[in-house]
Parts: structure tokens; sequence; C-alpha cells
């Protein structure tokens, strides 16, 4: 018997109600008037305890998804090397037949989000990207598909540009040297590429934050907690004092990282920060002599360096 507070019974002013489960119907407890008919249930219609009794019970399959060309829609006839052991002898004619025919049909644009799909996948799981990202470029690449702007280009670069832009969106950006090496096209076409999408596409995305670059990078050099919360305030209060304005955010970083890891008696050299972050030493001399200036922090720093050389 449940409680309602939201109305009465018409008919005796009872409070009281209760839902028959069997007939999707809410009854007054008194004088059992049906109040409301038709209800849906939106509880949950069954239960599985493992995974076996799910599969069995799920009358779905997996969700739509802009990551698979055919958007995970489409039945793939022997898909992987072991499914032609499952066919029996005589029908493995048949099988490659069908096979072959599944294969001829597919269109143009078809085999180019297949390649396409399999390239974004492999540049996503080097670089190490979120889901959500990999899922947005896969339909930014087929909107530029549809609008033709593929043509005359690499795959390959139109993927890579698009990933380049999306992960300053999504605050996990990566440099144009880690995309050029993981995707093995060249910066100056990169570069070239990614201009000429975000013009025809219209993606407007702010420059990276050099915060954005802190997490990463602090990881890489096995750096704490600590020295990591340290190089953000860094940043934060240059950029306050508009020391880091119009500067490279990769050197920017590198340098507040290097003067963190002094200060917390973590010190990193700069040829050793100058590698991970993929900036030359003389950028992060030039960004630190900027910064230290401007925090008055420049004598604490050396004192530092000097100790921890002892």
């Amino acid at each position: 018997m449940v409680q309602a507070n939201q109305a009465k019974c018409p008919e005796c002013g009872s409070k009281q109600f209760y839902r028959d489960q069997d007939r999707a119907e809410r009854v007054c407890a008194k004088c059992g008037l049906v109040l409301e008919e038709g209800m849906v249930d939106v509880g949950q219609e069954w239960r599985a305890f493992d995974h076996d009794q799910k599969m069995k019970r799920a009358r779905t399959g997996a969700p739509l998804t802009h990551k698979r060309h055919d958007k995970g829609l489409t039945t793939e006839i022997g898909k992987g090397a072991t499914e032609l052991f499952k066919v029996p002898a005589k029908k493995r004619s048949q099988y490659f037949r069908i096979r072959k025919w599944q294969k001829r049909l597919l269109t143009s644009k078809d085999r180019n989000m297949s390649f396409a799909m399999s390239e974004l996948q492999r540049l996503v799981s080097f670089l190490g990207l979120p889901k959500t990202l990999h899922e947005e470029v896969a339909k930014l690449y087929e909107k530029a598909l549809q609008h033709g702007l593929v043509r005359g280009r690499s795959i390959e670069s139109i993927i890579a540009a698009l990933v380049y832009s999306l992960s300053r969106e999504y605050e996990t950006p990566r440099t144009l040297t880690e995309i050029s090496q993981a995707s093995g096209i060249g910066k100056r076409e990169l570069g070239r590429t990614y201009r000429y999408i975000s013009r025809k596409l219209d993606i407007r995305i702010l420059p990276a934050k050099a915060e954005s670059y802190i997490p990463r990078f602090s990881s890489m050099l096995k750096l704490s907690d600590k020295t990591q919360v340290h190089a953000i305030k860094i940043l934060r209060t240059a950029k306050e004092k508009d020391v880091i304005s119009g500067k490279g955010p990769t050197g920017c970083a590198a340098a507040a990282i290097y003067i963190a890891s002094v200060l917390n008696g973590e010190r990193k050299t700069q040829r050793e920060v100058a590698d991970v972050v993929g900036v030359t030493e003389v950028t992060i001399r030039n960004r630190y002599k900027e910064m230290a200036e401007a925090l008055n922090i420049e004598e604490e720093v050396e004192e530092k360096a000097k100790e921890e050389e002892k």
C-alpha cells in the first residue's frame, strides 16, 4: 500500500492507494475505485546475474556507433581467421562465394570509411585519446567525406588533422610532432590539411592551454602530484601577470614543470624535460627566466638547484 500525497480519491476522499502490477492499475485501497489504468512500468523487465544470462535475455545488439563505417549495423561474413573452420567442408565454396560478393557490393564510400576508421582506431589507441574524441572525429570525417573534402588528399592526413584539432577541444592536447610521428604525415602537410579542414568545416577551436599538458608530461617524467599541482599554480600566476601570453604552450608547460620539480626536491634537468616535451633546452631556459623573474623566485630556484647538485 502506497501513501499518495498528490491526489485524493474522488469517490471517498481517501489518500491510500495501491498499485496492481498484474493489471497495471492504480486503485483506491478504501473503496476500490480505479484511478489510473494502462500504467507504464519503468522498472527493469528482467534481471541477469552473470554475462551468459545477460546475453541470452538481451533483445538488442550493440549500440550504434560512428566508430565503424556501417555504424555497427552490417553483418560481416567471415570476419576473423577462425570463421572458416566453423563452416562444413561441403559448404566452404559457397562461403567463399558469399564473402567475395559481399566485398564486391561495397561502395567506394564504404571502402573509404572502412579504411579511415581503422586508421583512426590505430591513431587514437597509439596516442591514448578518450572514446568521446574518437566518436567525434569519426562524425567529422564522415561530414568531410560527404562534402567532398577528402578528394585529392590522403585519408591519413585528414584523420590526423581532425585528431590534432579535436584533442585541444577535449583538453587532451597532443603536439604536432606527436601526431606527425604517430600518423607518419609530415608536419608541413599536417598543418596545411588542418587549416584547410578547419576552414571548410568551420571548426573554431582556441589554442591549447599550457595547463592541459602538465598532467601527461609530469606522468612521463614520474613526478609527484604535489609537483604537478605546483606547476599548474606557477602557470596560472604567470598567466595573471601576462608573462606567457603569445608564447608556445608546450614551452611554458616545460618551464613550469622544471621550476616546480626543482622547488619540490624532484629536480629534473632541462635536457630531460626537453626530451619528453619535445622542445629545445633554449626554449625552456627562455621561458624559465621570464617566469622566474615575473614571480620573483629566480634566486630561490637557483639555490635549490645548487643544493641538489651537491
